[in-house]
């Protein structure tokens, strides 16, 4: 199997004899257990119990309380501190893995490997070059691995590409525009205020009574292969702000939007990518941009655009294509096009489903089918892959040229 098989397979995944005994009626419930009790983790939860109509085998942190708290809302479920323990369970089926980035990739590869179905949460990849592995693990294992960017499953998304992208209805598309004007997550840390403050960037504000580590948290476990530093509040609790835990803003929220515009345009390889910018705005420690303008060139003479800054009076996020017949604009809440016509009302589509509901129902049905899930570990791949660009531009203070089929950074 070439590199190349394993980043373009398409349709139904393989059933060796190792995997066919695990192919499930479509009534059939699963055993899935959760890694990662946050606030993530704790989202996804009763998609996944609703749906499956069960409740979670197995739940698991580092921090002892946060995994109690989880187990509680389901019942019967077995705690553990360590996902490697986890995946010893006989007769489970798959995982959700909602940890912190830097965790994604080991955790996902750990459990692939150990024949189990994936959900794991977007950004696929801490580094660019995790990517493959995970691939290589899925295909091998003949394993379905779903990543958490929904918008692939929702209903108003698949309406809006199969009827203004793939009709060829906007014409020739030279620019698609994607933004989020909230400036990123984060609070203020304890050590300048030990009072919950959360700062007008949103993200999560930290629980009081924590200066002090919580004797129930493993913290060098969290820590996993980062250098190691001593207990600190925001590190934890709004890990995104940290480019020892996360990518920041482009792996949290852009990661997302970049996945929508290569499901709508049918291309997901840049050609390159410049991103300026920095933390403007922000006084709290944190060590990612707040402040973003990112272009990203695609061999199709196109360019996909980014911004993210605090910005009031400006709808909060959205993607806008721009074609030469038209013009359409979407978001999770809705979609809208715009006739090429001066003074044409735009024609309004409301989302009524939920979008994670979808994806969560997506990849229960593909692990009974074995067919490809819609947020497949390729795609996501490629997208965390345009988000890691991003962050190599602005790190390295330069337009990055980018080689999409052999996935190699190209000299300055």
């Amino acid at each position: 199997m070439t590199r190349r098989d394993l980043l373009t397979t398409t349709g139904a995944v393989a059933i060796t004899a190792a995997s066919q005994s695990r192919v499930m009626g479509a009534n059939d419930r699963m055993s899935i257990a959760l890694i990662g009790c946050g606030a993530r983790g704790n989202l996804l939860l009763p998609h996944f119990q609703k749906l499956n109509q069960a409740p979670l085998t197995a739940v698991c942190d580092v921090y002892r309380t946060r995994a109690e708290q989880t187990q509680a809302l389901s019942p019967g479920a077995k705690l553990f501190g360590d996902h490697r323990k986890v995946l010893e369970l006989p007769g489970l089926d798959a995982v959700i893995v909602a940890t912190p980035d830097h965790w994604h990739a080991p955790i996902a590869i750990d459990a692939l490997n150990a024949g189990k179905d994936v959900y794991v949460e977007k950004p696929l990849t801490f580094t660019m070059e995790e990517g493959p592995r995970i691939i290589r693990a899925a295909r091998v294992n003949d394993r379905i691995c779903q990543v958490g960017a929904q918008q692939r499953s929702g209903s108003h998304y698949i309406q809006a590409r199969d009827q203004y992208l793939r009709s060829g209805k906007l014409g020739k598309i030279n620019l698609v525009r994607t933004w989020w004007t909230d400036g990123g997550g984060g609070a203020t840390p304890l050590r300048a205020n030990e009072r919950p403050n959360p700062s007008p960037n949103g993200g999560h504000a930290i629980p009081p009574n924590m200066k002090e580590k919580p004797v129930d948290l493993d913290w060098n476990r969290y820590l996993g292969r980062a250098r190691w530093r001593a207990w600190d509040p925001p590190q934890y609790f709004n890990f995104r702000n940290y480019r020892e835990f996360a990518g920041g803003i482009l792996t949290d929220k852009f990661v997302h939007w970049v996945d929508v515009v290569h499901m709508f345009m049918e291309q997901d390889g840049p050609l390159s990518a410049d991103n300026t910018g920095g933390l403007f705005i922000a006084k709290d420690g944190r060590n990612v941009q707040d402040t973003i303008n990112l272009h990203l060139e695609y061999p199709g003479q196109w360019i996909c655009t980014y911004t993210n800054t605090a910005q009031a009076g400006f709808p909060r996020e959205g993607i806008e294509f721009c074609g030469t017949q038209g013009h359409l604009r979407i978001d999770r809440t809705k979609y809208e096009y715009f006739p090429p016509e001066r003074g044409a009302a735009p024609l309004v589509a409301e989302c009524k489903t939920d979008l994670v509901a979808e994806h969560v129902q997506d990849f229960l049905d593909c692990c009974r089918s074995r067919k490809l899930p819609n947020g497949d570990v390729a795609l996501g791949h490629r997208s965390a892959q345009a988000a890691h660009l991003g962050n190599l531009s602005y790190e390295q203070k330069r337009r990055i040229h980018f080689d999409p089929d052999r996935e190699i950074v190209l000299p300055a």
